[in-house]
């Protein structure tokens, strides 16, 4: 871990998040990420600058995700336009870095990392293709421009798992061995575990992680942002009224 200033050095690097939903609650998560790390880059995609965007917090556009589909296709296939580092940190308004002193070298060994999921105690959820269970996935973690790029540069159909979309399942499980067959690795439970957490399951006892998502459990102690204060909103009424004339 190289240091400056008190500060972690993650020159390699993008923190970003992607939404067109609780966009003050997400700007406010990418602040908080920001706490005592030096990121390459800092990105907001989105399909409107908001007025209350900080200038070291890059605005990237992107048209309006109408759908939870609209994110998860926009994630698997069009971050990378987005990116330029060797790795990207995705970050939500519910999942974000809370520990920055919890930082890993190790965590940059892999193409992707996020938090485990639990043990489904069934014979088909998070089952890849040879039928393996794999219990690391999670959109809020970080990915290498290698993989991010991955879905798109070999043209990977934008197909459902058991009716479901998810980009995370997508890479980590669905086209997981294409993943790895191209020389990609996901982090194992071992290393995970200490990067975020979601899920309460027994692995995560007593670790402290560098970031979350959910505020299940011992989540519930991370801030959770409130909605745009009134000044913005009337700002944005004010904008919108000259828009319309």
């Amino acid at each position: 871990m190289e240091y400056l200033n008190g500060r972690l050095q993650l020159k390699n690097v993008t923190l970003c998040a992607m939404t067109s939903v609780c966009v003050y609650e997400t700007v406010q998560a990418l602040k908080y990420s920001m706490r005592r790390i030096d990121f390459g880059d800092v990105v907001l995609i989105t399909h409107r600058r908001p007025i209350y965007l900080p200038s070291n917090i890059r605005y990237s556009h992107t048209d309006r995700l109408n759908t939870i589909d609209d994110f998860n296709y926009k994630m698997l296939y069009e971050l990378g336009d987005h990116v330029s580092t060797e790795f990207a940190c995705i970050v939500h308004y519910d999942g974000f870095i809370v520990h920055p002193e919890c930082f890993r070298d190790e965590f940059l060994d892999y193409d992707y990392i996020g938090a485990p999921w639990p043990d489904p105690h069934d014979d088909f959820t998070y089952r890849d293709a040879y039928g393996r269970l794999q219990r690391v996935g999670n959109s809020v973690g970080f990915r290498s421009k290698r993989l991010i790029d991955f879905p798109k540069a070999v043209g990977l159909p934008f197909e459902a798992d058991h009716g479901y979309f998810h980009e995370d399942g997508f890479l980590c499980v669905k086209n997981r061995h294409l993943v790895e067959q191209a020389g990609m690795r996901i982090a194992p439970l071992e290393v995970a575990k200490y990067f975020s957490h979601q899920t309460m399951i027994p692995e995560i006892e007593g670790i402290t992680p560098f970031a979350f998502h959910k505020w299940a459990g011992t989540n519930s102690q991370y801030p959770r942002f409130k909605g745009e204060p009134e000044v913005f909103k009337r700002i944005k009424k004010k904008v919108k009224k000259l828009r319309d004339h």
